[in-house]
């Protein structure tokens, strides 16, 4: 049987797993679609492409229409002259908005699209590999930020994997949950789930702000001399580290559970404990038994003297014992 108590003592755990689960789904849905503002607003990175200019400070947009078709002419140096090219072809949009599945691309004054891809590469994406720069697309990117993408591409796989795993162990801590209700052994289970679902949410949530700080940092490092500009978002943020403050709550107070409020035992309080203790006789006591030739009804119970020896009855040739222990 379940008591209040119990029930109480699991509405709180269980409630910050759904706030965990919650916060895990406003971090998966975040750049998926640019016609949401919601989603929209949900962003680890956003690169700013709507102010590009030439090393020198002049419009790119207005440099690369007249230099197109002679990049040995243009620019002072190969990333440049690439970008010049891939904004004259319109490859390049306003902003780029990464998300956890992918990113989103679009214009100031339409509409973008989302793109599934588990890492942003500027070099596909802007379609520097499409220009007539007879370098290496490797060697067209400043090193700094070359090397900061190389990392960013590593670690976008463990991230997008450790979210998974933390909104499929929450999930899975929400069902295995309903049985803490019945016994502390439950509560146990569901707090080595949520323990896992814990980690792997802190793991993501400490690499994915970290990473994306120092992306951010070397992308306007090196970029911001060609009116590019890159941020990290706040929404997203707060959710995914709301998720990890649920998750870490949720592990301690299931933890709490499975050591106290115990479901209620049918033998411990209640009609059936009380009918139970009513039941039972008290020791060293006898109970009067009517004749067997008499029909005499039963006397009250009388105490037990302490003599070892009990006074025996004869009726005609048969002998009973007239008191019984009980």
């Amino acid at each position: 049987m379940t008591s209040i108590g119990r029930i109480a003592c699991i509405v709180f755990p269980y409630a910050v797993t759904v706030g965990a689960l919650i916060s895990l789904i406003f971090v998966g849905i975040g750049s998926t679609n640019s016609n949401s503002s919601t989603k929209t607003d949900l962003y680890f990175f956003r690169a700013d492409l709507s102010n590009l200019t030439s090393a020198g400070g002049s419009s790119l947009a207005n440099e690369a229409a007249s230099a197109l078709g002679d990049l040995t002419n243009f620019g002072s140096s190969c990333f440049e002259a690439a970008l010049a090219e891939a904004l004259a072809k319109n490859h390049i949009r306003d902003f780029y908005d990464i998300g956890l599945w992918g990113y989103c691309a679009g214009n100031k004054t339409s509409s973008g699209k989302f793109e599934a891809e588990f890492a942003f590469d500027p070099v596909s994406v802007w379609g520097l590999n499409n220009t007539g720069s007879s370098k290496d697309v490797e060697d067209i990117l400043p090193s700094n930020l070359h090397k900061a993408l190389n990392t960013y591409k590593a670690v976008s796989k463990w991230i997008f994997i450790a979210y998974i795993i933390a909104f499929g162990v929450t999930a899975l801590e929400l069902i295995v949950g309903l049985f803490a209700i019945c016994s502390r052994l439950g509560s146990l289970v569901t707090s080595i789930i949520s323990g896992v679902a814990f980690f792997f949410t802190a793991a993501a949530s400490i690499t994915a702000t970290a990473m994306f700080a120092v992306f951010t940092g070397t992308f306007n490092t090196a970029l911001k001399q060609y009116g590019m500009h890159g941020s990290m978002g706040h929404n997203i943020y707060v959710a995914t580290w709301i998720a990890t403050a649920f998750a870490f709550c949720g592990t301690l107070f299931w933890l709490f559970s499975s050591c106290c409020c115990a479901a209620r035992s049918p033998y411990h309080g209640g009609r059936a404990g009380r009918s139970r203790v009513m039941a039972e006789k008290a020791p060293y006591t006898y109970e009067r038994v009517s004749s067997p030739y008499g029909g005499a009804p039963a006397g009250p119970a009388a105490p037990y003297s302490g003599q070892h020896n009990v006074p025996m009855q004869t009726f005609r040739q048969d002998a009973y014992e007239p008191f019984r222990h009980v």
